[in-house]
């Protein structure tokens, strides 16, 4: 699902709610239970990872590290990993984000488009059931976000998970979702299919303005 909206309709607002932060009013329901103001660590223990607009890895340890602290200790219980284990699954999640070969590089060393792909690296190394993606995209060229479109289309095919999209770049907020939610203002204007949603009346107002100037 895509969530998109002008700056300020209040998408990363959501994301933070879902993820701990207490709302004003209404609660917060995920597979039947109330994670409402949960801290993010018992959140993610739930089976809920997202990714931030600003990256903050472990600068002083390496890739491969950072991933393994997220795999060590995202997972749920009953579930906990060895380090040896730990250091296994991120192996597996670098090679399926194309940073397997940065695996030993410190985090500081990488470049702006690497960091990116970490911290995607980083929330699926929770084995989430739920990842809010909130704007991957942001500071890419062209170039590099065709590349994350690939990585993202490959996780919608071969992982049992569903994905909830921050992103400003429409055209790959229509080509990876099959639903669209737009918020403007904090509440929802519109929702549906990518066909639906870019005909809509409201959101061409909302983005484009009345006149569509």
């Amino acid at each position: 699902m895509g969530l998109i909206g002008p700056n300020g309709a209040g998408k990363t607002t959501m994301f933070n709610v879902i993820c701990g932060l207490a709302p004003s009013a209404g609660r917060v329901h995920f597979k039947g239970g109330d994670i409402t103001g949960l801290p993010p660590h018992r959140i993610c223990l739930r089976g809920i990872a997202r990714t931030f607009q600003l990256t903050r890895p472990f600068v002083e340890l390496s890739v491969r590290d950072n991933v393994a602290a997220a795999a060590l200790f995202g997972r749920g219980p009953g579930r906990t990993l060895r380090p040896v284990e730990a250091r296994e699954a991120a192996d597996r999640v670098l090679e399926w984000v194309n940073l397997d070969h940065r695996r030993s590089v410190l985090a500081k060393e990488l470049l702006f488009s690497e960091r990116r792909r970490l911290e995607l690296a980083r929330a699926l190394a929770t084995d989430p059931e739920l990842l809010c993606l909130d704007e991957v995209m942001a500071g890419l060229t062209v170039e590099e976000a065709d590349d994350m479109v690939v990585i993202l289309g490959r996780l919608r095919r071969e992982h049992t998970l569903s994905v909830l999209v921050i992103e400003h770049v429409m055209k790959v907020v229509m080509a990876l979702c099959d639903r669209i939610v737009v918020l403007n203002h904090g509440s929802k204007l519109a929702e549906g299919t990518p066909h639906e949603v870019a005909g809509h009346p409201q959101v061409i107002e909302a983005y484009l303005g009345v006149d569509g100037a």
